[in-house]
């Protein structure tokens, strides 16, 4: 029965996507398309989804959604194939031969950008490759990627049959990659989709309550876009323009960013209402901005104008906010049917509209450049962890638009600096560039460069002045730090190998790594080799230029040394005493005498504790516990790993430390009476006390107490949870 049923089920499915594409391809695309159906059913036989359907269903449901996005046939087909070679016996060869070389490396294009199987790859190096790789296959052919996200977005509306720690791995690798991806490809409907789906696996809570207050004022929103519609309409055609106009709402995870990383309200959030004007020309555009504006009044610093500076993803559109008689603010964009199509399927639009998407003299394959900009920067990248923040902060959604004395635009990420300014100009300038004007100003090296502002690089004509080191740390762009690393490595090779050799010995010395003469060479060869470098030189040099970083591989570096030590049996060297004193505070501290200590206020470090000291700068030595948010789970990879000390507490301390606690419990009158006659009672004293009552009926109380250490303070919290109505109390 239940066979019948799943058979029923993929028919009806399969029928839909057949009513859906028939109008849209040759009657040769079509046998083509229905070839693919019927050899992946064939294939994927028997084979079932976590919620108990079919697997031909998913292919089916990737194949719909493109063919939604207007995709070309040979997409359409691919995403029949694109699970066979990977789940079934059919393989890359049998595709080529069956449906030719093209439909056969975008099925082995989608096939390889499933996940890394080696076993001693970690999940950072893991996402790292699978990042390249979908990069690598975007500047082989772009619709490999588009058929992965929608792969990932229909995957992504089935993910609640996963199990929980799955769901949000993938939620958020879905946040954090495929959604900025689908964005700069300019697919705007996929892009939504993926982010809101994300956010309601990520935090359910916070995405219920958008969706409650979305649904509390449906009724009001649907009476107050219709109103605005209407008198925009009336207006508008009284002009003699032809345009459609409707309205729309922003999306849950739109919402969701401005209220919980921007601390908004609901109320405070201008955009939720938004109307979208669409005409037949850019004259049409610019003549129903001047209509709006007379009709409503103009939110100051909140009109941008995208036809003339489009979005690196080919957006283009006007974009106002203006407040309605009501008082109530909502965002007007208007754009030409072209503009629309684009905006909505992005690159896509390519293959639905056979649009040019060439935005003036550029052709379609320039639209892609940032793709190959962006694997070009990896190069020169760092540690594996420097590689995926790169690629995400190149990905993000925000863009600043900035013009040159000339008047060109120069588009860079949110956040980005003058000196990222110059080396998007060329690589000369940004090597040159001694300082910056900003509107005719000078400002400091560490500016970050704003909308609409004229910058202009100051150049020096002095033969290898060349760019600093600390720029390395300033800028945002991977572009402008893969540039200036290029410069080092080529300009300053001897000084990089010198700088390099001295930074790996002073980790050696602090991690007393002595390699025998005999075993150094074919030591450090190895760790060459492992790092990709030819030579020792070059290894030097890579660590001098910044291209590796001493605090990621020093961990490896140590294990072979035990290893050699082990297998030599070479005596490693001994370790001098280091130095004990007892602070005033009751702590000690290895190797520093007459030192100053402090107790972080981040942690409150109690007697019984492990703890950790850190050599501030001024302030002598603060004490941390080990298990603080502000220490290094692992010290040896932490940015200064020196200035953090073994510390101790002293035999037979008996002095009084400060312990923050929060208690939860039933809001009734006398609680607060009775938690302080209860410590006062035992004698602990109380140096500040705050508390609130909450909707729920509840009440938390913040106070600070003395305690002699972690067994006493354990004491006082377990009478404290025994006092009738306290819920839950916690150390702070």
């Amino acid at each position: 029965m239940n066979e019948n049923r799943n058979f029923d089920e993929v028919r009806e499915m399969y029928d839909d996507l057949k009513m859906l594409i028939k109008d849209s391809y040759s009657p040769e695309n079509l046998e083509m398309i229905d070839k693919a159906y019927k050899l992946a059913e064939a294939a994927h036989e028997g084979q079932l989804r976590k919620s108990g359907q079919p697997y031909i269903i998913h292919p089916i449901s990737v194949a719909k959604i493109l063919a939604q996005m207007g995709m070309d046939a040979e997409s359409l087909t691919a995403a029949m194939l694109h699970d066979v070679v990977e789940d079934t016996e059919i393989s890359s060869e049998d595709i080529e031969k069956m449906f030719g070389k093209d439909i056969a490396a975008l099925v082995e294009g989608v096939t390889k950008l499933g996940k890394v199987s080696l076993s001693n790859v970690n999940k950072e190096e893991q996402q790292a490759e699978n990042i390249r790789k979908m990069l690598i296959a975007m500047s082989h052919d772009i619709r490999v990627i588009i058929i992965k996200l929608a792969d990932r977005l229909h995957n992504m509306r089935t993910l609640n049959f996963m199990k929980e720690q799955k769901r949000r791995d993938i939620a958020r690798e879905t946040l954090e990659i495929y959604a900025p991806i689908a964005h700069r490809l300019g697919i705007r409907p996929v892009k939504i989709e993926l982010e809101d789906l994300a956010i309601s696996y990520l935090d359910s809570v916070g995405y219920k309550e958008i969706e409650e207050n979305l649904a509390n004022q449906l009724t009001q929103r649907n009476e107050f876009l219709s109103d605005i519609r209407e008198r925009i309409i009336e207006n508008v055609a009284k002009s003699g323009i032809n345009a459609k106009i409707d309205g729309r709402i922003k999306s849950v995870h739109g919402i969701y960013r401005k209220m919980y990383m921007q601390n908004k309200n609901f109320d405070e959030i201008y955009d939720i209402y938004a109307v979208r004007i669409i005409v037949d020309s850019v004259i049409d555009c610019y003549n129903c901005l001047g209509i709006i504006h007379d009709m409503f009044r103009p939110l100051p610093g909140r009109f941008k104008d995208y036809i003339s500076t489009p979005k690196p993803n080919m957006y283009q559109s006007l974009h106002t906010t203006v407040i309605s008689k009501e008082g109530v603010p909502f965002e007007v964009q208007i754009r030409t049917w072209e503009m629309h199509h684009t905006a909505e399927y992005g690159i896509a639009a390519h293959w639905k509209y056979k649009l040019n998407m060439g935005g003036g003299t550029k052709s379609f394959d320039e639209r892609l450049a940032w793709v190959r900009q962006l694997l070009e920067s990896q190069d020169d990248a760092g540690s594996v962890d420097e590689i995926v923040s790169t690629i995400k902060s190149d990905l993000v959604v925000d863009d600043v638009y900035v013009f040159t004395p000339k008047g060109d635009v120069i588009n860079l990420p949110l956040g980005a600096t003058v000196i990222d300014f110059a080396y998007a100009i060329h690589s000369a300038v940004g090597n040159k560039m001694t300082g910056a004007k900003v509107d005719g100003r000078i400002v400091p090296i560490d500016y970050k460069v704003q909308t609409g502002e004229i910058v202009d690089i100051i150049t020096s004509s002095q033969q290898g002045k060349g760019p600093s080191r600390d720029w390395l740390n300033i800028v945002k762009t991977s572009e402008a730090r893969s540039k200036i690393r290029s410069w080092f490595k080529k300009e300053r090779r001897e000084e990089n190998i010198e700088q390099g050799r001295e930074q790996l010995e002073r980790e050696f010395r602090r991690a007393l790594i002595r390699l025998p003469d005999e075993e150094h060479d074919a030591f450090m060869n190895k760790l060459a080799e492992r790092q990709r470098c030819k030579t020792i030189e070059d290894f030097y040099a890579a660590i001098g230029y910044g291209g590796i970083s001493l605090n990621k591989i020093m961990p490896r570096i140590k294990d072979d040394y035990s290893k050699l030590i082990s297998s030599k049996q070479i005596k490693p060297p001994v370790e001098a005493p280091k130095k004990r004193i007892k602070s005033s505070e009751g702590v000690v501290v290895e190797g520093i005498d007459n030192c100053l200590v402090k107790f972080a206020h981040c942690c409150n470090p109690l007697p019984g504790d492990k703890i950790i000291g850190f050599i501030t700068r001024g302030h002598g030595v603060s004490i941390h516990s080990r298990n603080c948010t502000n220490v290094p789970e692992i010290i040896e990879e932490a940015a200064e790993p020196y200035r953090w000390l073994n510390a101790y507490w002293d035999k037979g301390v008996k002095e009084e430390y400060n312990a923050n606690l929060l208690i939860t419990g039933f809001d009734r009158i006398g609680l607060l009476a009775d938690i302080s006659v209860m410590l006062s009672s035992i004698r602990v004293l109380i140096t500040n006390i705050n508390s609130r009552s909450l909707k729920d009926g509840t009440f938390i109380m913040s106070c600070t107490i003395f305690v002699d250490g972690i067994e006493h303070l354990k004491s006082v919290i377990s009478k404290i949870e025994k006092i009738d109505g306290v819920l839950k109390v916690e150390r702070k």
